[in-house]
């Protein structure tokens, strides 16, 4: 958790809020999984987990030394080869809706191998339930409206579950319109 509140200082101070924004209902949250992926004799007839963004605020991964992360870059699928001693992080909706889309949400998806086994550990940082989420007032601006509706991180989590985390729709409910 200390890593965690030490990389949404640094997004802080990149996005110009003040410290300590993400602090208390924002980061309440937390939750350890660790992902076994055995070797698949063909990678493709499976998934590890299919293509999805994160619902929640951030997620800190330790991928382990064999490649199996990817991410949906301008119409394709990249692996993200692994760096000894590193964490990855993803954003996730949350830090999305509040940033107003300055920051995006990593579609990402996990495949499996075909001869090693993969292990990998996702620290997921999230609001608390009840917390309410929307765009941080100080990236709010005359040519810069607000993109989301305020909710309480229940429904957002509701609602993500419903659609089964399907990027192209679980966010539609919170957009506001023009």
């Amino acid at each position: 958790m200390k890593l965690a509140s030490e990389i949404l200082e640094l997004i802080c101070e990149g996005l110009g809020l003040e410290a300590g924004y993400f602090g208390g209902k924002l980061s309440e949250n937390s939750m350890l999984s660790v992902n076994r992926y055995p070797p698949c004799p063909d990678p493709t007839l499976t998934l590890g987990l299919p293509k999805h963004c994160d619902p929640n605020l951030i997620t800190i991964l330790l991928q382990g030394d064999v490649c199996g992360l990817q991410v949906f870059k301008h119409g394709e699928w990249i692996g993200v080869g692994p760096v000894p001693d590193a964490f990855v992080v993803n954003i996730g909706y949350q830090l999305q809706i509040i940033s107003n889309d300055k920051l995006k949400g990593a579609e990402h998806r996990a495949v499996t191998n075909s001869k090693v086994a993969r292990t990998s550990a996702a620290f997921f940082v999230s609001p608390s339930r009840d917390c309410i989420v929307e765009p941080a007032s100080a990236l709010i601006k005359a040519d810069n409206r607000p993109l989301y509706r305020a909710f309480e991180f229940t429904e957002f989590f509701s609602n993500y579950m419903s659609e089964k985390g399907k990027c192209e729709v679980v966010l539609e409910p919170f957009k506001l319109r023009a």
